[in-house]
């Protein structure tokens, strides 16, 4: 007959079981706020820090920061940006009444606005694909709005946050279409519904935002901000079974995490830390995607991946904030040659067989990341590759073979060329806009890199 007993073989003599408690609970409550955390500090900081670069995005509530030249390697902080698009991003409150986002006329020129909800979830579009080539004008509408829009306003889908991301790329040419697209960026329009349709309204500005804890000062930063980043931004209703768990460990909107017993505070602390590593790690292991020929090809869920909160903060959030539908692009990350090989110092091709191009409605682009996530140096300034760049010379036979490698391959072959660090791994990105439906199911595969002498 078994008997309980007091004494723990994993545990050391007088150990608090809830520090215990909150750790194990708490580090699920840390991968299910993660998105609320690093969308909290993501937001102050483009309202309040000085830009570290031109790059940087900074602007006021409401109102967009546009990028004015395309990414290259000067860029240092580690977002693998991409080279084929210049950014137009907002953080826009809704909280008490729609935002109207407007642009002009775009004729045949790709363009999207991502709408991301605080969670890193997306929500809708507007753009080529959702909503037509032609001006408009788009409510942004929080949750619990009700009431009539003017004329000629088209309502988007009701925002489940009451703060949102909008995430706008337009298509740049090259160098000389930037007059262009900054003509089309100046018309880009952020207007309060009771200013809209004022020619001489004149757009507040604040950057009053909620201020993240410091982490560096308080152990419990991270938790005192997901309290009020919940609070501020009230969870689905549908998740109230696991809100009234995490509240056992003052987990939640508006919670006092200081009110708890100190074993659960520094069970909290241990959680914040392992929560993080976690994450990392759940990203770089590729377990979310599926491979082929050393390619990670996207579940269909990524965008919008909902209550799968691991995939959430780690493939939305922690990676880039928030992640395209597929169906807008569709992006591949190789880390490894054909043979299994990590990317590395050296010479590489990757050939695609004649009719087997990335098959896309908008275009297709490869660039090169070093592994700080950032573009690489070189003396071409060259950062990506595509069906956009002039002169790419076809193989014999109507295929297309690419040059990956440090050093020129000869004046031949020059515009199939792809700079690639010296020394160090590297890893490809190959991101292709209005895929076709072939990519999104991975019916089409990508070929793999090849190291060649």
């Amino acid at each position: 007959m078994a008997t309980a007993t007091t004494d723990s073989p994993t545990r050391p003599p007088g150990h608090d079981w809830r520090q215990e408690y909150a750790y194990t609970l708490g580090e699920q409550a840390f991968v299910y706020g993660f998105p609320y955390l690093y969308n909290a500090r993501l937001r102050h900081g483009w309202m309040t820090r000085e830009p570290a670069t031109e790059m940087t995005p900074h602007s006021a509530v409401g109102h967009f920061w546009h990028g004015r030249h395309l990414f290259d390697a000067s860029d240092r902080e580690g977002r693998a940006p991409n080279n084929d698009t210049l950014y137009s991003v907002a953080w826009v409150d809704l909280s008490e009444e729609p935002v109207v986002l407007s642009h002009p006329e775009m004729g045949d020129r790709y363009f999207t606005f991502e709408l991301a909800a605080v969670t890193s979830d997306n929500y809708d579009y507007v753009g080529r694909r959702v909503t037509g080539p032609h001006a408009g004008s788009f409510a942004l509408v929080g949750p619990g709005w009700q009431g009539d829009l003017p004329a000629g306003v088209r309502r988007t889908a009701t925002s489940p946050s009451p703060w949102i991301i909008v995430l706008g790329r337009t298509l740049v040419e090259g160098e000389h279409d930037l007059p262009a697209v900054h003509a089309l960026q100046d018309r880009y329009r952020l207007t309060p519904l009771h200013l809209f349709g004022r020619a001489d309204a004149d757009l507040p500005e604040r950057r009053d935002v909620l201020v993240p804890a410091d982490p560096a000062r308080d152990p419990l930063a991270a938790w005192k901000t997901l309290n009020a980043m919940l609070a501020e931004n009230p969870p689905p209703a549908h998740h109230e079974i696991l809100l009234r768990q995490f509240a056992e460990i003052g987990v939640g909107p508006g919670l006092d995490v200081e009110a708890q017993p100190e074993p659960v505070k520094q069970g909290l602390v241990r959680a914040a830390d392992a929560g993080m590593a976690l994450l990392e790690e759940q990203f770089r292991s590729g377990d979310w995607a599926r491979t082929v020929n050393g390619w990670r090809y996207p579940p269909a869920e990524l965008g919008r991946f909902g209550d799968d909160f691991v995939k959430r903060a780690a493939e939305q959030a922690l990676f880039g904030v928030a992640a395209n539908d597929v169906e807008e692009t569709v992006y591949l990350v190789a880390f490894e040659d054909d043979e299994g090989r990590k990317l590395s110092a050296g010479r590489y091709e990757i050939r695609f067989e004649p009719g087997r191009l990335p098959p896309v409605d908008a275009f297709w682009s490869l660039t090169v990341y070093d592994a700080d996530r950032n573009l690489v140096a070189n003396p071409i300034d060259r950062y990506s590759v595509g069906d956009r760049t002039p002169g790419l010379l076809t193989d014999p036979d109507g295929g297309l073979t690419l040059s990956l490698r440090p050093d020129p391959p000869g004046p031949e072959r020059a515009a199939n060329w792809l700079p690639v660090p010296e020394r160090g791994e590297w890893f490809s990105m190959l991101r292709m806009y209005l895929p076709r439906p072939d990519v999104v199911d991975a019916r089409w595969q990508c070929p793999p890199f090849r190291r060649v002498p």
